[in-house]
């Protein structure tokens, strides 16, 4: 029998060279069925829960190994804990990469693809089949602590991104999981919280990013924590069979998130494929076994359940990979200095210049004084997205190797010690990781350095290590200059030294808006009444069995992030899309190609709209041109404007490039709650081009028919 199954399996050798899946999912279902046909029931339900912590379940002697996942988001876990205590040891060196959300600040999904594909080889490198990423939930709310694992406020942008980080990844035959599904905002006691979710906010904001991930042929979905308007997402039939499946077209593998389900009865029946981490969680009464046995489930639910699982590394080639001892391509650490370069080429993208007096680029001669945190260790998130990496280089590495005998490094200055450097380099921010909301207010021992060092030298250079935004209202106007470093990876340091020193020029453009107090925010009532953040905060609270729950209500329903503050008139202190340059560009001569006095769009015919960008500055640099579009009448609640296309353009000093787009009707449209369906009303629109949600340079109106 095993070998007639490895016979099978091995039509779906996989080539590394082409990794592209190696039949379509119909033919790797049609494989699948086969192969259930061959296992016993016992075997069948042994394949709903995972194996050992990280592995999908497997059955060996039938020719289905266990295949190895691993946890990432700035790369490769290269060790994780087992259920028997022991460790699994993936890999010497795998790289630790900047923050996916410094790789949403790049606006460059070119840099996406190499980024996923890097993962992917070093995935490959470690043995593993699957990462367990990319985080895509959508940034609703700054205390969150695991926005630094996400792609920002707007869905459009982390669409964009994710596409291609999904391709990259996959082409080298590494499996990505598409996560967390859905409408998980918020890591205060996130097993208990319930996002009560409107339908035009589902299909609008939260789910545009997964449809991404699915239109480049993501292989599996992870769900998530929280509740959807009352139901566990882990374990919701209209979560995972009807929006999922049916209005998104998902069709590969759907896991849970570990130990996130409450009832077996439900998981089987929902669309679920496997329980993860698969140990029997004593808070369950009724096994899948015991379902089956009172006849409240049958077999073949169980079957249907387990199927995708099966299809999905068949159709990926990974149950050959793993039989033939081919799931660890050493040769591929050949590669981890092309990673490195891609590490590094993404913090000197993602990096965003906030504000400029005219200090940066500092001069190496410059007598510089650096205070503050991580001066000598690399900035990084916590939980499952923490990756080691290697060869780190600190902040005080690059600096001291720049400035010499000119740099000083002092923790903790006085204000004495302030005042007397020529240029003081501040160093601040926050330790963001899952399980947790952390305060939008750093700590009061680190603002109150940011404040010292403000007042005491007006040459005060910030440089924010963060995963989201933090309070900096009081002191952002006062410093010389302000650069948002994220987490930048092990390499990261190096850029950010670039961009100090003008060796690069920073290009990076906020993917969220920074607001001036949480108050302003539409999450601002995500903590329940009753409930204090701070004491909160260290606190997993991971005791599944729990029962109670708590409401999160998106009360704003469509408008997340800048839609919000232009909708309520609320002033920022940064908004979408912002960041400075070394340089100064300028957007000139907009215009829509096509004939006209009055610019129709129809289904027929796109828009075709181009602008010129530009370098009116010195030095050679990238801006991203942003395109929005606003519904001048709308019959519907609708945003004044929402980002449907950008560029991101180099050019040199004194040039200019012709920037272009087509615009379609399907950008036009929003979700109809009445006919489920996209809508798009005829009438007047503008097209609106700028360098950020709040710099807008040129207006250009047309109508639809």
């Amino acid at each position: 029998m095993k070998r007639f199954l490895i016979s099978i399996l091995a039509l779906a050798a996989c080539s590394y060279a082409i990794a592209q899946p190696v039949m379509s999912y119909e033919e790797a279902e049609a494989k699948a069925n086969e192969i259930l046909k061959s296992l016993t029931l016992e075997e069948k339900l042994s394949m709903t829960q995972g194996h050992n912590r990280f592995f999908f379940p497997g059955v060996p002697e039938k020719g289905l190994p266990y295949i190895y996942t691993t946890d990432a988001s700035m790369g490769v876990k290269n060790k994780q804990h087992m259920h028997d205590a022991n460790e699994i040891i993936l890999a010497e060196r795998t790289t630790q990469f900047p923050a996916f959300i410094m790789l949403a600040a790049t606006f460059n999904p070119d840099l996406a693809y190499k980024y996923g594909h890097a993962v992917g080889e070093e995935a490959r490198m470690a043995g593993a089949g699957v990462i367990l990423g990319p985080g895509m939930n959508i940034y609703r709310n700054a205390q969150c602590g695991r926005n630094f694992e996400y792609l920002g406020e707007d869905p459009h942008l982390a669409a964009s991104i994710i596409y291609d980080y999904v391709t990259g990844m996959q082409s080298t035959g590494t499996l990505a999981c598409a996560k967390h599904f859905l409408c998980n905002q918020t890591e205060f006691y996130r097993r208990r919280s319930n996002s009560i979710v409107d339908e035009r906010a589902i299909m609008e904001i939260y789910t545009p990013a997964f449809k991404a991930a699915i239109d480049a042929d993501v292989a599996t979905v992870m769900t998530a924590y929280n509740q959807l308007n009352g139901e566990w997402t882990g374990q919701s039939k209209y979560v995972i069979t009807d929006l999922l499946r049916g209005t998104l077209g998902f069709k590969g593998m759907v896991m849970s998130d570990w130990n996130s389900i409450y009832n077996w009865k439900d998981v089987i029946l929902s669309g679920q494929n496997l329980d993860m981490p698969g140990e029997d969680a004593f808070y369950i009464k009724k096994k899948p076994a015991d379902l089956v046995a009172e006849g409240v489930v049958t077999e073949k639910d169980i079957e249907n359940m387990i199927r995708p699982t099966i299809a999905t590394c068949i159709r990926w080639g990974l149950y050959d990979r793993y039989n033939s001892g081919k799931q660890y391509d050493k040769s591929l650490e050949a590669k981890l200095p092309a990673h490195l370069e891609v590490s590094y080429q993404t913090a000197l993208e993602g990096a965003v210049l906030l504000r400029n007096n005219g200090i940066l680029p500092l001069s190496t001669d410059k007598k510089l004084l650096v205070v503050g945190k991580w001066l000598d260790s690399v900035p990084h998130g916590g939980g499952a997205a923490r990756v080691t990496g290697y060869d780190h280089i600190t902040l005080k590495d690059v600096l001291t190797e720049s400035f010499g005998d000119g740099v000083k490094f002092v923790e903790k200055p006085s204000a004495a010690q302030l005042k007397s450097a020529d240029v003081v380099l501040c160093v601040t921010g926050t330790f963001d990781e899952e399980h947790a909301e952390r305060p939008f207010a750093m700590a009061k021992k680190d603002e109150a350095l940011v404040r010292l060092a403000v007042e005491s030298n007006p040459n005060t250079i910030v440089l924010v290590h963060s995963g989201s935004a933090i309070n900096m209202t009081a002191w952002a106007d006062k410093c010389a200059a302000l650069l948002y470093g994220w987490y930048p990876g092990q390499n990261g340091q190096k850029a950010i030294r670039d961009i100090i020193i003008g060796k690069a020029n920073p290009s990076g453009k906020l993917p969220m808006t920074i607001e001036r107090d949480f108050a302003d925010s539409p999450a601002v009532d995500t903590v329940p009444e009753g409930f204090d953040l701070k004491k909160a905060i260290g606190n997993p609270n991971e005791k599944a069995f729990q029962t109670w729950t708590y409401d999160v209500h998106y009360d704003e329903s469509v408008l997340v992030g800048y839609r919000w503050y232009e909708k309520k008139n609320i002033k920022t202190l940064f908004p979408f899309g912002y960041g400075l340059s070394y340089t100064t560009f300028e957007l000139a001569k907009p215009k829509i190609l096509s004939k006209g006095k009055v610019k129709t769009l129809t289904d027929a015919a796109p828009l075709k709209v181009a602008i010129e960008l530009n370098n009116t500055g010195a030095v050679a640099g990238s801006e991203v041109v942003q395109l929005y579009i606003a519904e001048k009448n709308p019959t519907v609640l609708r945003p004044n404007k929402e980002l449907k296309a950008f560029r991101k353009v180099a050019v040199e000093p004194g040039k200019k490039a012709v920037v272009t787009f087509e615009v379609d009707k399907k950008m036009c449209a929003f979700w109809c709650d009445k006919s489920h369906a996209w809508t798009t009303n005829p009438g007047e629109y503008e097209i609106l081009i700028g360098t950020s949600s709040a710099d807008i340079a040129a207006v250009l109106p047309f109508v639809v028919k």
